[in-house]
């Protein structure tokens, strides 16, 4: 009888050591990989806040820019805006203007992605192609289409405005200066803004109203809604997060303007400065700069515009925890 020894299994140390290997592997890749988009963004936007954040507390000049070092001061840039009426003349400016500007973008957008969700899908998808063509002209062109549509010589809507009767718009626009003001400047400006602005609201909310599903605004017709109380009911809790997204987005974009403000007004017409103009104007605005100063104004925009992202974070993470 012949003896049959069991057969001798390979030892799997090798194998589950490969496998542990290549388990352990791909983890590192995706770091890899984004490993370079970290170290880009740390240089180029990360280091900068930093050196504000550093030359917020400091005297910043001629003399240091020469070569000579800064000098601290503590919290004395801070102490000098915050008691200077200016600057909160311009944070009132800024306010305002963002208040406006993204109420009429959120409107207008939002009507004119309704109107394109009425027509069919060539017409729709040709109309949304050609609005987005005024999000994606850039803020200096914007600026000086409409400086010439609103200049006093020459301009399009004063020469408008001129052909119109007395009775309905006055009379002497012919020659009627709208950079003279705050009020009709900022007038110009929100035009400006929100005519760049609500293509992005539009289409957005576009996208959103795609996604709702056609059985719900079946059910909605059947049970005798009309269109007003189909928005309110159905389409607005639909889009609310979109709504939300938009919001702090045009809440962010319109508190940072600067190049239209500045194309438009210029730094003669201090009565018009904003928050982001009047920090350009004390670092880079005159033969003796105040990068100190300007830095302080920079930090202290960023820390509301932080305010207004983390309170947007608090209610999209309240939202995500009553569903």
């Amino acid at each position: 009888m012949l003896d049959t020894a069991p057969a001798v299994r390979k030892a799997p140390g090798r194998r589950s050591s490969g496998r542990a290997r290549a388990r352990r592997g791909p983890r590192l890749g995706p770091y890899l990989l984004i490993a370079p988009t970290v170290v880009v963004i740390a240089i180029l936007m990360f280091w900068p806040m930093i050196q504000i954040g550093i030359m917020s507390f400091q005297k910043v000049g001629n003399r240091q820019l020469r070569g000579e070092p800064a000098e601290s001061v503590g919290t004395e840039n801070f102490d000098t805006i915050l008691n200077d009426p200016f600057f909160w003349q311009t944070f009132r400016h800024t306010v305002l203007f963002a208040v406006v500007a993204v109420s009429l973008t959120m409107l207008v957008g939002t009507l004119v992605g309704l109107l394109l969700s009425k027509l069919g899908k060539r017409m729709s998808s040709f109309v949304a192609g050609g609005v987005m063509v005024a999000w994606a002209t850039p803020p200096v062109t914007a600026a000086i289409i409409f400086t010439w549509l609103f200049g006093s010589t020459g301009g399009v809507v004063n020469w408008t405005l001129d052909l119109l009767p007395n009775f309905l718009v006055g009379g002497g626009w012919s020659d009627y200066n709208w950079f003279a003001t705050p009020l009709s400047t900022y007038t110009v400006l929100t035009v400006c803004v929100v005519w760049q602005a609500c293509p992005f609201v539009a289409v957005s909310v576009l996208a959103g109203l795609k996604s709702i599903p056609g059985e719900l605004y079946e059910a909605a017709r059947v049970d005798g809604s009309g269109p007003w109380r189909t928005f309110w009911s159905l389409t607005y809790p639909m889009l609310k997060p979109i709504f939300l997204v938009l919001i702090v987005m045009s809440i962010i974009w319109d508190f940072k303007v600067f190049t239209q403000l500045f194309i438009m007004s210029g730094m003669a017409n201090r009565d018009a400065f904003n928050l982001s103009l009047y920090g350009y104007s004390e670092a880079f605005g005159s033969l003796n700069p105040k990068l100190g100063m300007g830095s302080a104004i920079a930090l202290v925009l960023t820390v509301i515009l932080l305010i207004v992202t983390a309170l947007y974070v608090r209610v999209m993470v309240r939202q995500g925890e009553t569903k």
